[in-house]
């Protein structure tokens, strides 16, 4: 490793070091979500290791609970992640053109939304190894996290483990609520997907998809038609139409 490679990992882990506390905290629920699933805490470290995103992986528990089959598990959690795909893209404008596939491999391992965003902040091209600091750090975080998840909800009282299995659902309102207030398009899409979620459930025209179609069925209307309706070059930032 050059010194310029050594500095630039270093500079990672620091800034990857808080990542890796706020992933702790939420992976903890998630593991209760993994636990409720029927998930051992190996088994969930594993599965947080591999797949490092807190909706997909959420997802993927929710789907497996509800008794959902490996090709309804694979297909939502790909809709659900799909956005790193553009993550992707992006941060690879921000490589050398010479950047050698290994490393593009490597960094496309672990783009989640905070890795992301620290590394297309640095300024000029990306060094892979400021990648590799941030998520040598971030990933302990959260499957070590998930795995404690699991442990203390084979061990806390049922009536605690309900309550902690809420903070999933106040770390998803925290990720909707900031980009609602200041787009209506997302407000009222996040609005529909509530109401259409609740009318699937209830009418029995739906009593016969399982929980796992639903869902990816929901998700992939309602992201195709926002799309149609508002494309991102017609939506300003205050969140008005052009």
């Amino acid at each position: 490793m050059t010194t310029e490679n050594k500095i630039c990992f270093q500079h990672g882990v620091r800034d990857g070091s808080p990542i890796a506390l706020g992933y702790f905290a939420v992976a903890f629920t998630l593991g209760i979500a993994a636990k409720k699933a029927g998930l051992s805490a190996i088994q969930a470290l594993i599965a947080s290791a591999l797949n490092n995103a807190s909706a997909g992986e959420y997802a993927g528990f929710a789907l497996i609970a509800a008794g959902s089959t490996y090709l309804e598990t694979a297909i939502m959690t790909l809709v659900v992640n799909a956005r790193y795909l553009l993550m992707s893209c992006s941060l690879s404008q921000k490589l050398k053109p010479d950047t050698p596939l290994r490393h593009r491999m490597l960094i496309a391992y672990d783009v989640t939304d905070e890795i992301f965003g620290i590394c297309i902040a640095q300024p000029g091209y990306l060094n892979p190894w400021y990648a590799y600091g941030a998520i040598v750090v971030a990933i302990p975080g959260w499957a070590f996290g998930t795995f404690l998840g699991v442990i203390m909800g084979n061990i806390l009282p049922t009536r605690v483990v309900s309550a902690l299995s809420v903070g999933l659902y106040g770390m998803f309102l925290a990720i909707i609520i900031p980009p609602a207030r200041k787009n209506r398009v997302i407000a009222g899409v996040v609005a529909i997907g509530f109401a259409a979620s609740y009318l699937v459930n209830r009418l029995p025209l739906f009593a016969g998809l399982s929980t796992g179609i639903k869902t990816i069925a929901l998700t992939v209307a309602l992201a195709l038609l926002a799309a149609i309706l508002f494309p991102t070059d017609t939506v300003n930032s205050e969140g008005s139409v052009n």
